[in-house]
């Protein structure tokens, strides 16, 4: 309550409590003149000489108008004034109180509409994360569905196709125990029983009894829908077999690592080993990849799933409708998932260019992977086929699954294609193995992507890589390991699930979805490789990007140059406790390979791109390089040269200066390396 008359009761009652009477009494003028208020009230009615006194002395503010109004009249040598004064005090404290409380309550109101307004906020941005995230979600939906409707649409395609459906039945029937890769463990001597083996027939013996005809006609027969015979116009010409030179052409990944792509001729018919893409953005074909398109070109022949080495044939069977496609079963499976997702990659650049007014053109799109599809034939390893005066037969090369090498045979000689090899066993597949038809050949084409590197054992590695992850986890950290959907992904899942079975661990994006893969390509061996369940699980974004707070999570892209891992990256590199751990090869110009110099130097913060966005993110997690490799290294690259025995030696995928030092090794050890470049008579 507001008193008009308390300042100057409180100087009333100092000025009587200076009095000779009350002096060295403890009394406060305050206290006094609320315990005293009557008195003082009839003082100032009754005493001139007190209110003459408080005129002189008493200072009012005069940025309080009401109060200096009733002083003048409380202190006015007129008795009757005085009392006006009194009742115009209570008049205007009862006005001032009643402000008081609407002004009170009008700013309770106020703080209650604010109140209500900051909640109404915080649940529209809640609301609008949603929304956001939702949306993410709905568009990370849309691109899996496209993804998908893309390869079941090129399986149908596939499935009403004669000449495809002839090329799988061919390859079903053509595996036998001693072809069929089984996986690791069927390899592995402990597994082996001690008792004998019963053997039965293989498929396409099986079948040909079944239908009453040989094996080889049966085989014959279907071959003959695969590969229908041309129309004989004119009596074919006689051409000496030992005339058939093999000639061998790199048109790309020759000295560099990415666009792998080699010509193989023989007479007149003309093979590619692998159409891969170039790694970059926009992503680009093999360096001379036009040259093979200077005559026809029967068949490409591909080595394993990635995209370095697949990516650019969808755009081939657009150039080139009738080329056959050649891979093992595995390898055709996986393909079209690895095709889908370019297509997502290049249509996204497109639209992001025209955005921003300027021109981009995609490689191929959906309708090109469904030719390509359609184009497939299944080849298990150590099939022979013929493709006009060539031979090819596949091989085991390790790396990933499926990952072959190629024997290619024209007149008596004989080039071997490693592909990408490795020799020493993984969680997901096997090492290489070597056949009969590949030794001594004439010339061996052989990749050279760590041929500078001695490698710790595998064993070391996976050790080092488990021992810091535990690290982190025991902290409350968690781990964010970007890698190659196709192989890394899962190896590293596996490796999670039998050394730390304890941690939680997440795959995300492409890394996911080919893991499915795996287990369904996997499904029918005796030993199927089992990758999700138990402390594996599918990440589910965008909720775990902040949910999922300690644990392991692997996803794409490995280089860090877009996808989930720069989403992860940016809420795992600012936590102290957490870690990033690199787990494979770095492009010079991608993301990966900057951090780890950011990382040397000691900088604060990382910018990527992500979706066309530049972000920056601060650097305060452990970052470190944990390689994996599926590759051979100079010790393993000189045994496979050493099984192999061929006469020359051509080094292809692999850094020029890194190439050079290794072909001075390879003579040391007895090798006769030739240039990379064209090789063989014309």
């Amino acid at each position: 309550m507001t008193d008009l008359l308390l300042p100057i009761l409180h100087a009333a009652a100092e000025v009587m409590l200076s009095r000779p009477a009350l002096a060295g009494k403890e009394y406060d003028a305050g206290g006094f003149a609320t315990q005293h208020r009557e008195m003082l009230v009839d003082a100032l009615v009754r005493v001139p000489a007190l209110r003459a006194r408080l005129r002189r002395d008493l200072l009012i503010d005069r940025d309080q108008p009401n109060l200096q109004a009733v002083a003048t009249l409380l202190l006015s040598p007129d008795g009757d004034v005085v009392r006006a004064g009194l009742r115009l005090a209570e008049q205007l404290t009862k006005q001032e109180d009643a402000r008081r409380t609407l002004r009170k309550r009008h700013q309770e109101k106020v703080d209650d509409l604010r109140g209500k307004l900051e909640v109404a906020r915080g649940r529209h941005e809640h609301a609008d994360k949603a929304l956001q995230s939702a949306k993410g979600a709905l568009a990370d939906a849309e691109k899996r569905a496209e993804e998908l409707d893309t390869q079941v649409a090129a399986l149908q395609r596939r499935l009403h196709d004669p000449r495809s459906l002839a090329s799988t039945l061919l390859a079903v029937l053509q595996r036998t125990p001693d072809t069929a890769d089984g996986g690791p463990e069927t390899r592995d001597p402990r597994n082996l029983r001690a008792e004998p083996e019963v053997r039965s027939e293989p498929p396409l013996v099986l079948a040909a009894q079944t239908a009453g005809i040989t094996p080889e006609a049966l085989a014959a027969a279907l071959q003959a829908i695969v590969t229908p015979p041309r129309p004989v116009s004119a009596p074919p010409r006689v051409t000496v077999s030992g005339e058939r030179h093999l000639r061998v052409q790199p048109l790309g990944g020759a000295d560099e690592i990415g666009g792998s792509s080699v010509l193989v001729e023989a007479g007149t018919t003309r093979l590619l080993v692998d159409a891969g893409l170039r790694p970059g953005d926009p992503a680009l074909p093999p360096r001379d990849i036009d040259q093979a398109l200077t005559g026809p070109v029967h068949a490409v022949v591909v080595t394993h799933a990635h995209t370095d080495h697949c990516g650019y044939v969808p755009a081939l069977v657009e150039r080139l409708p009738n080329v056959r496609i050649m891979a093992t079963p595995e390898t055709t499976e996986l393909m079209p998932r690895m095709w889908a997702d370019s297509t997502k990659l290049m249509s996204e650049r497109e639209r992001l260019h025209r955005r921003w007014g300027a021109d981009s053109e995609v490689l191929y799109r959906r309708d090109a992977v469904e030719a390509a599809v359609q184009r497939c034939e299944e080849v298990p390893f150590g099939t022979v086929v013929r493709i006009g005066d060539l031979t090819v037969e596949l091989f085991p090369a390790g790396h990933i699954l499926g990952a072959a090498g190629v024997v290619v045979q024209a007149g008596g000689e004989r080039v071997v294609i490693t592909g990408d090899i490795s020799g020493f066993r993984q969680e997901t597949v096997d090492g290489y193995s070597i056949p009969d038809s590949a030794r001594e050949a004439d010339l061996l084409v052989m990749e050279s992507t760590c041929c500078a590197e001695d490698h710790d054992s595998r064993e070391t590695r996976v050790r080092d890589l488990v021992r810091a992850i535990e690290e982190v986890y025991t902290t409350g950290g968690r781990v964010l390991i970007p890698a190659f959907a196709l192989g890394r992904a899962q190896e590293l899942a596996m490796i999670m699930r039998k050394h730390l079975p304890h941690v939680p661990v997440l795959l995300d994006g492409m890394a996911a979805d080919v893991t499915r893969s795996f287990e369904r390509i996997t499904a029918d061996r005796p030993s199927p490789l089992h990758i999700f369940g138990d402390s594996v699980a599918r990440a589910q974004r965008p909720a775990d990007l902040d949910l999922f707070t300690s644990g392991v999570v692997i996803t794409t892209s490995g280089m860090l140059t877009g996808g989930p891992a720069v989403q992860w990256a940016a809420r795992i590199l600012p936590e102290p406790r957490s870690a990033l751990f690199l787990s494979g090869y770095q492009d010079e110009e991608s993301a990966g390979a900057r951090l780890l110099r950011l990382v040397e130097d000691q900088a604060s913060h990382l910018s990527v791109n992500d979706h066309g966005v530049e972000k920056d993110l601060p650097l305060r997690a452990r970052v470190e390089m944990m390689r994996l490799s599926a590759h051979a290294d100079k010790r393993g690259l000189l045994e496979i040269a050493d099984e192999v025995g061929a006469r020359e030696v051509m080094l292809v995928h692999g850094l020029r200066h890194r190439q050079r030092g290794f072909a001075k090794v390879l003579e040391v050890r007895g090798h006769a390396p030739v240039t990379t470049g064209r090789w063989g008579r014309d």
